[in-house]
């Protein structure tokens, strides 16, 4: 491989059509997977300046600070780039639940054949 942004040591995040990459969330003492967000090159730099979790909020077009309003502060232990840099893997110390419902992890629901059950 030729391509530096595939192998080489230097930041260049790939960012979609709207500005922002995937970022997906894990706990950094179980490794249970969080949540997933997304991020543009504002949020990625307030959350490696700060070591807050921060992200781009779709829904309102604004930053979103994780635990702004509700306490559930996410301290981010790293945040590591996959191979062609157009998804982050933050790993983090949740203060509480993760999910705006209240659940410890967004993904707290399994798909079956006959839909859905919660997974304990």
């Amino acid at each position: 491989m030729t391509d530096s942004r595939e192998t080489g040591l230097m930041l260049d995040p790939k960012y979609d059509v709207n500005g922002l990459i995937t970022a997906v969330v894990t706990d950094a003492d179980s490794g249970e997977v969080l949540m997933l967000a997304h991020m543009n090159a504002e949020a990625l730099k307030a959350t490696v300046a700060s070591g807050e979790a921060t992200f781009w909020s779709r829904s309102r077009g604004e930053l979103w600070r994780k635990g702004a309003t509700s306490g559930n502060v996410m301290r981010v232990r790293e945040v590591r780039i996959d191979c062609d840099q157009d998804a982050v893997w933050v790993i983090a110390e949740p203060a509480g639940p993760a999910c705006h419902t209240g659940e410890r992890s967004c993904f707290y629901r399994r798909v079956t054949g006959g839909g859905l059950e919660r997974v304990e």
